[in-house]
């Protein structure tokens, strides 16, 4: 999804525990003995997140038998975790990177024995600029040398460097960052002592990050006592590459693109896409590749769930794992949602070589190997970095733009070009604050919106994180009897969330 992205973290290992029924149901709900049908639509990591907990949690529940069906309109899962290749090697176009606290993706990966991708050392270089479409105003030295104690004298002069220019602001962005990270780890908390949550709002003032939600990235960083320097330079150079987007996005989505930018980050080898395919496969999932959902319709006990393909699929539980943002489905009756646009994120990547004249440079090895950017309109990019270094007239780059990257600003930045590939995809939310949230329970019924949790932040650990709350929440809500009223599902739920 970015070159960074980041995502939040796991105290203990998840085991597979039975949620209780509501008292007095011992059903599934069904009118008869067939076991039910649960739909997802979207095989990204948040519908695959929803089986494997559902598969995982529903034990001894009505949902133990359940037939999982899966839609996905492209002829491959993953959602957002996408690859492409550049000269033979495959790089992440969607959802990039994974940080060392993103245990629920940990856990997948260990699971299904994935190997581990660790940055290359010219990704890992600690050699960064910051353009200010003059100039770099911010410039650090490269490491990645033959001698270690060479690596460690280049990041303690950087280090120094960067304590001269911001002070002990930088020390207060830690703190800040250590406390979001410090009230997201009670969503790993154990079962018993874990709500389900109905809403998004209970969810974050559950954990503490609400507030967060309520005021932009640059005012709670002046709460913090964050000097505009750091802000509008180092803060503003990670806001657009993690989100693509100023400090005026919300709090929480801001401090989980910090907390994103540390050390330590890793990657799937092959394409993270392969998370999503594995707990697809280990769910016992039919999965519908290259068939997209037109129209959800609520009638009666059940729902009916219609495809382009001219199928029909008849289902007692519907689950939406897809940004409607911008995919057409029709819903009867209609739902209610508060609007949202979301953030195209243009991914270029060249094999060529940069042209360090466009940095007013004369050798290239005078450029940074990540070159961020100032939030100014007038500069066309959010960043460029190096991704694979050939030799030192050939390399991979990965650049990022809000607008397409045309061939003209191509050859302005690049002295040569012999492979181009283009990504435009719909990345992430516009944030704003204070942020609105889309319900989890679309309507009094059985649909449910996975997505909804992407307005606190968006990455793959936080898909994975409201996966679970939201297998777990159609596991207590499907224990109720279908009789119930409404307001009777949500006493008894109330019940169980005391309970637990």
């Amino acid at each position: 999804m970015k070159n960074s992205s980041i995502a939040i973290s796991l105290l203990f290992a998840l085991l597979s525990p039975v949620l209780l029924p509501c008292s007095g149901d011992s059903t599934g709900g069904a009118e008869d003995d067939s076991p039910p049908t649960v739909c997802i639509v979207g095989s990204g990591i948040g519908g695959s997140s929803v089986a494997h907990f559902l598969r995982n949690y529903s034990v001894s529940t009505g949902l133990n038998r359940a037939k999982i069906l899966m839609f996905e309109r492209h002829e491959i899962v993953g959602g957002r975790m996408r690859t492409v290749t550049v000269a033979g090697d495959t790089f992440e176009a969607g959802g990039s990177i994974l940080h060392p606290k993103n245990y629920h993706v940990k856990d997948f990966v260990e699971r299904f024995n994935l190997t581990v991708r660790l940055p290359t050392p010219i990704e890992e270089s600690s050699a960064i600029g910051i353009w200010d479409g003059k100039r770099f105003v911010v410039k650090t030295f490269g490491s990645g040398t033959k001698f270690p104690f060479l690596d460690t004298i280049f990041s303690w002069v950087n280090d120094l460097y960067l304590f001269l220019r911001y002070g002990f602001s930088l020390l207060r962005m830690s703190s800040f960052i250590e406390n979001t990270v410090d009230n997201f780890l009670k969503y790993y908390e154990s079962l018993e002592s874990r709500p389900i949550f109905d809403n998004v709002e209970e969810m974050l003032k559950w954990s503490g990050l609400f507030n967060l939600t309520k005021l932009t990235l640059q005012e709670k960083l002046s709460e913090a006592q964050l000097s505009p320097l750091l802000v509008n330079e180092l803060v503003t150079v990670i806001t657009r590459i993690n989100y693509g987007q100023s400090v005026l996005i919300s709090g929480l989505a801001g401090a989980v693109s910090l907390a994103g930018s540390g050390g330590g980050l890793w990657s799937v080898e092959g394409g993270n896409w392969q998370m999503a395919a594995k707990l697809i496969n280990h769910s016992d999932v039919m999965l519908h590749l290259n068939e997209k959902i037109e129209s959800i319709s609520h009638l009666g006990n059940y729902y009916v769930l219609n495809s382009t393909k001219g199928n029909s699929y008849k289902c007692d539980v519907t689950v939406v794992a897809t940004p409607l943002d911008e995919v057409d489905i029709q819903f009867s009756p209609a739902i209610s949602i508060p609007k949202r646009e979301l953030q195209h994120t243009h991914t270029t990547f060249v094999r060529g070589l940069l042209n360090p004249g466009y940095f007013g440079m004369k050798s290239l090895s005078d450029v940074p190997a990540l070159v961020g950017t100032l939030e100014d309109p007038l500069i066309p990019f959010s960043c460029i970095s190096i991704l694979r270094k050939y030799s030192k007239t050939d390399m991979t780059y990965k650049i990022f733009t809000r607008q397409p990257a045309s061939d003209s600003l191509l050859d302005e930045l690049f002295s040569r070009r012999t492979e181009t590939v283009r990504i435009d995809w719909g990345a992430y939310p516009k944030y704003h604050a204070p942020e609105v949230f889309a319900p989890f329970i679309l309507d009094d019924h059985h649909l449910y919106y996975v997505n909804a949790f992407e307005n606190a932040a968006s990455t793959m650990e936080t898909s994975a994180v409201a996966g679970e709350n939201i297998a777990r929440l159609i596991i207590s809500r499907f224990m109720t009897k279908e009789s119930s009223s409404s307001s009777d599902k949500r006493s008894c739920s109330s019940g169980l969330h005391s309970d637990l």
